[in-house]
């Protein structure tokens, strides 16, 4: 009986000095499976009980239950134990100094030709506009004929307007739109006055250089109602243009000139200073947009008897508008994707086009 109990000595040290040597999860586990575990040496031993004798086998088998007891109370102690040390080992190398700078994450920028055109929308949407988009390939009637444009005019040139081949079964060919004025077309023939629309969009010309772009965006107005005069044409486009330059009292000029599509037709300057380029300043003048009445010829093209409907129209450059307001030299420089340059004029997304006071 001597040498049984000092086999349970030996397996009880042997599983001590094991579980005090283990230093992680897996060198416990295998001390686990390999004392308790089926194939365990505590289960071995509990197997051979069925060999001895009634007597043998009654103090045997108490002895061993009580080693099974204590070997698994110490192994679940130290499995905690080690648990613990590995919990506190991840916590030390994963802590982060909160004194230390937040990392720099470059952050993106809204293109100034967008914000220019969230401003617009803003001014305008305050006055009653609703946003009309239509497509970048137009036909020749819609972007020509319809707006009074005759067949010899400059602007139906090769030169000046990209064609593209007509569709199957039509002779016409169709033309990347040279304005967004087909979108005041498209509006009048789907759409029963009153109409307060602006367009804004891409368009294409046939010109580069340092204020001109082959493509290049613009932003149309149109309102159709009875009984519409220069005055409310004039009021609309002087109170835009002082909200947009901030400047409550910008000058406004209106100059007779010719538009197809207008009749009678006016540009429209701003007071600036050639010389410092600051807006409001000085004596000279600044030409920002064409404008004018509708044509009657328009408005019949469009099923709209002249007698009955008025309206105004007009016409004004994005890129030529944000320019001016951020002092930006040179229109290229809008679609050179220069990063250096779309962080310096660029808007912050968290600053959004607001209103100032006045509309």
């Amino acid at each position: 009986m001597g040498g049984m109990a000092d086999d349970l000595d030996t397996l009880k040290n042997d599983t001590l000095a094991a579980l005090g040597a283990a230093q992680d999860r897996a060198q416990w586990d295998a001390i686990r499976v390999g004392t308790l575990g089926k194939s365990g040496a505590l289960t071995g031993l509990l197997k051979q009980l069925g060999k001895l004798d009634p007597e043998e086998r009654k103090l045997r088998g108490q002895a061993l239950n009580r080693l099974r007891d204590e070997l698994t109370r110490a192994i679940e102690e130290r499995g905690r134990e080690i648990e613990e040390q590995a919990l506190e080992a991840r916590l030390k190398s994963e802590r982060v100094d909160v004194t230390m700078p937040a990392p720099s994450v470059a952050t993106g920028a809204i293109h100034p030709i967008s914000r220019t055109i969230e401003e617009m929308t803003a001014i305008f949407g305050a006055m009653g506009f609703s946003v009309a988009e239509g497509p970048d390939v137009e036909s020749q009637w819609h972007n020509f004929s319809a707006l009074n444009t005759p067949d010899h005019h400059p602007a139906r040139t090769e030169h000046d307007t990209f064609y593209l081949p007509p569709k199957s079964g039509s002779n016409e060919p169709r033309v990347l739109r040279t304005q967004t004025s087909g979108v005041q077309i498209r509006t009048m023939l789907g759409q029963k006055p009153p109409i307060r629309i602006i367009a804004p969009g891409r368009t294409y010309r046939a010109d580069h250089d340092a204020t001109h772009s082959p493509m290049f965006h613009q932003c149309e107005g149109l309102v159709i109602d009875r009984n519409i005069t220069l005055g409310h044409l004039k009021g609309c486009l002087i109170e835009f243009l002082r909200v947009y330059f901030d400047k409550p009292n910008l000058p406004v000029r209106f100059r007779a000139s010719y538009f197809p599509f207008t009749e009678p037709s006016m540009e429209v300057d701003i007071g600036w200073s050639k010389a410092t380029g600051e807006i409001g300043g000085g004596s000279d003048w600044l030409e920002v947009l064409g404008s004018g009445m509708v044509h009657p010829r328009v408005l019949a093209n469009c099923g709209l008897d002249p007698a009955v409907w008025q309206g105004f129209a007009f016409g004004m450059g994005v890129e030529r508008l944000a320019m001016l307001k951020n002092g930006i030299p040179d229109l290229r420089s809008f679609y050179e994707s220069d990063l250096r340059w779309l962080r310096h004029y660029g808007f912050s997304a968290f600053s959004p086009a607001t209103l100032t006071e006045g509309v």
